[in-house]
């Protein structure tokens, strides 16, 4: 039984327990890059207050939503031939009809949770939309990707569906995206240099084609974390990194192993983690496209995440109105290719947790920030 008939299962015994209780009253929204499985929602029973906003990808004169079907074959090509890919954030107007949807069906207020501000303007969207929208709604910049934020939005509508205030489901979110540690590695940086990804990391990498190196999302942004010479070694070095990660966490931790082009490898890596940490329920997925047209065929990543707090003992602590959360200040200019960020990485442990969490991965970190995996579209 894969994961999507377990969380169907568990999502029908819920229903079961919860038949006479009306529908949650905080919808759910979020975009692609939350890497979320196909079916996810209706699995969860949650399609009617949950939307995912998808993410266009631009490959020479088309446009592609994720999702697409003919979309994951022609940006494999087109990254192998090293045709130009783009992405782009989606149009507010998209949000708009996302909240509109959620407010028909009953919904009264809504938690729009999506990727990293750093990363992409997916964000200033959903706050642009969310001025327009009939009920309140509280947007919230997750500062990290893939199933960092798919952790993430998984747990707010856990939350919702148990009854809890929008306010209370907000806290859940960003308690749970703070947690998250999100750790990859690349075999080429060639996709990330033709799209400026690399930018003030290119001196700590060296000689580009020598290097395999290992990333963290740390603050929102990617940095460098450390160089490997070999594929092997790296692949050795993340699973090892995932587990002090792991190892250092209370509670229940969950974890994705995503992949583009590469199936086999993260069926590989997710088997030698697990083994290590059987208790851990891993996740293998493809990396979203909007992500992966940064990071390139072969990528590896990882997604490290926490269980959702018990609502009753949430901080709401930093919940405010619509669009309330703030662009991060000193963020770099935006183009339509991407946003790099400057600053410096080093001394920082590797996610936002526990200083107790993958100590060596975070005293190992050097190097400046760069924008990479996703761009600031």
């Amino acid at each position: 039984m894969d994961w999507l008939e377990r969380l169907a299962a568990r999502a029908r015994g819920r229903q079961r327990e919860t038949a006479a209780v009306p529908g949650p009253s905080v919808g759910v929204v979020t975009d692609s890059a939350s890497a979320l499985p196909a079916g996810w929602a209706e699995a969860a029973n949650a399609a009617d207050f949950v939307r995912v906003v998808p993410m266009p990808v631009m490959i020479g004169d088309q446009i592609f939503g994720e999702g697409s079907a003919d979309l994951i074959p022609a940006l494999a090509l087109a990254m192998a031939q090293g045709h130009e890919v783009r992405t782009s954030r989606p149009a507010p107007g998209q949000f708009e009809a996302a909240y509109r949807e959620l407010t028909a069906a009953g919904c009264t207020s809504i938690i729009s949770v999506h990727l990293s501000g750093q990363l992409s303007g997916t964000v200033d969207s959903a706050r642009l939309a969310a001025r327009s929208a009939e009920i309140p709604v509280e947007v919230i910049d997750s500062a990290t990707a893939a199933m960092g934020l798919g952790f993430a939005v998984a747990a707010a509508t856990e939350s919702a569906r148990s009854g809890s205030s929008a306010a209370e489901v907000a806290a859940c979110a960003r308690s749970v995206a703070a947690e998250a540690t999100i750790l990859f590695y690349v075999p080429s940086l060639d996709q990330l240099r033709r799209g400026g990804r690399i930018g003030a990391a290119a001196g700590w990498l060296g000689t580009l084609l020598a290097v395999k190196p290992i990333l963290v999302v740390r603050d929102g942004m990617v940095v460098p974390l450390e160089r490997v010479r070999t594929a092997p070694k790296a692949l050795a070095r993340l699973a090892e990194l995932v587990q002090q990660d792991i190892a250092g966490r209370d509670g229940k931790v969950r974890a994705a192993v995503h992949h583009f082009g590469n199936a086999s490898e993260a069926e590989r890596l997710a088997g030698i983690i697990g083994a290590a940490v059987p208790e851990v329920e891993i996740l293998i997925c493809p990396l979203p496209a909007v992500l992966a047209a940064h990071a390139g065929l072969g990528v590896l990543a990882v997604a490290v995440a926490g269980d959702a707090p018990d609502p009753a003992r949430q901080s709401v602590q930093g919940a405010g109105p619509a669009g309330s959360d703030a662009p991060v200040d000193g963020s770099a200019a935006e183009d339509e290719g991407g946003r790099t960020g400057t600053g410096n990485a080093a001394g920082k442990p590797v996610a936002k947790g526990s200083a107790s969490r993958t100590k060596s991965a975070g005293t190992k970190a050097k190097g400046s920030k760069t924008s990479g995996g996703g761009a600031k579209n």
